[in-house]
Parts: C-alpha cells; structure tokens; sequence
C-alpha cells in the first residue's frame, strides 16, 4: 500500500500531510505513515473540520477525508491555499465539488479514492480532472483485483451493472467472531491463479467503462 502511495503522491504533495482520521479508522494509516516515509510532516487535527482553527494550517499540503467535510470547508472559506492536493473518499464524489475545489484557484490535484475497511485501506483510485463530468472510482490499486459480476458471478459486458468484487492483498481475513457473516461476503475467488484466493462482495453496484475505469 505504502508503495502505492509513494509512487502516486510526490513529496512535495505529503510535505505537510492533514491527520484527522481515528486510528480506529483504515484511513489513518494513510494520512500517517504515508508522509512519514518520504520525510513529510503528520499534522494533527481532531477532525478535518478542525482544520479551520488549527495553528498550522497553512502548513497542510494533503487533505484527506470524505466529501461533506471538505464541502463544509469550501462553505466556511477554511481551506488554506497550501493545500494543493485533495484525496476524498467514503462518500460519493460529485463532480460539482470537484469543479469548486478547482475553481479555487490552489487546488491543483483532486482524487476519488474507494474502498471498504475490509480491503484496506484504498481499493480504487483516480485522479480526477478539471472540467470532468461525474468522477469514476478509478481503477484497482498494485495487488488489488476489482470484478464486476452477475448474480451467477459471470463477469458482466462493458457499460451492464453488476456488483462490485474485490480481491487481492488488502483483503481481510474475515469478521471476528462472525464465521456465518465471513463466509457469506468473504468467497472463493474464481478468477485468481492463488490456491485458496478469496474475494469479497462489496453489495455496491457498477458498470465498468470501455476505458476499465
């Protein structure tokens, strides 16, 4: 994950890096060992909406959290011009606060990130870019695996919903102390090489575009 991270986001973008998730949450390990391997600062907040009374403020380079936050942000004029970069995720992304975020002038970068806690932290992720319509949820992230199958879990066309399945090395081992729940989400993966491979039933629906995403 960590290789991920590293190779999408530049120094520069984790020099000051908002910490405002729980460490109960997936997200925090993000947000905290993320700009610590590549020598950035972790800047401590209760939450993201503290960032408007937060001391050092116009030292946050990275913000992540999920869209009302950084919408009640942009409503209060508390987003300081030093943060360039905003990753968001946990809610739907839609594009009319993309197209506010960039309509700032200072954020230059703004990313939709998905994934559920029981493949952590992130699954997907795309940059999303000025003037785009509504965001997609991207595409899987290295050792992630993203299905979009029938109820029969045949892989479904390009463009036909289906649900989204997940797989790879962020997937957890389970629910503790819920075996009948585990095996209800948590199945054999048909399509890994992996003897023993497992993947997850997200519940959420997609449609895969021409261009994977």
């Amino acid at each position: 994950f960590l290789d991920w991270a590293l190779s999408t986001f530049s120094p520069a973008q984790l020099k000051g890096t908002l910490a405002a998730t729980s460490v109960c949450f997936d997200l925090s390990i993000f947000e905290l060992f993320a700009p610590l391997a590549c020598g950035g600062a972790v800047l401590l907040a209760d939450n993201a909406l503290a960032l408007a009374e937060l001391p050092a403020a116009s030292e946050v380079t990275l913000i992540n959290t999920v869209p009302s936050a950084i919408a009640e942000l942009l409503r209060l004029k508390a987003l300081p011009p030093s943060a360039r970069t905003v990753n968001l995720a946990g809610e739907p992304l839609p594009g009319t606060l993309v197209r506010a975020l960039y309509a700032t002038g200072t954020v230059e970068h703004v990313f939709n990130l998905y994934g559920p806690t029981e493949d952590t932290t992130y699954s997907t992720f795309t940059r999303v870019p000025p003037g785009s319509a509504e965001p997609t949820i991207g595409l899987p992230l290295p050792e992630t695996s993203a299905y979009v199958l029938s109820a029969h879990l045949h892989p479904q066309p390009i463009g036909v919903p289906g649900e989204l399945f997940l797989a790879g090395a962020g997937l957890a081992r389970g629910y503790l102390g819920r075996a009948d729940l585990t095996a209800e989400r948590f199945i054999p993966d048909p399509f890994s090489p992996v003897p023993g491979a497992r993947m997850y039933r997200t519940g959420d629906l997609v449609r895969r575009r021409a261009d994977a995403q």
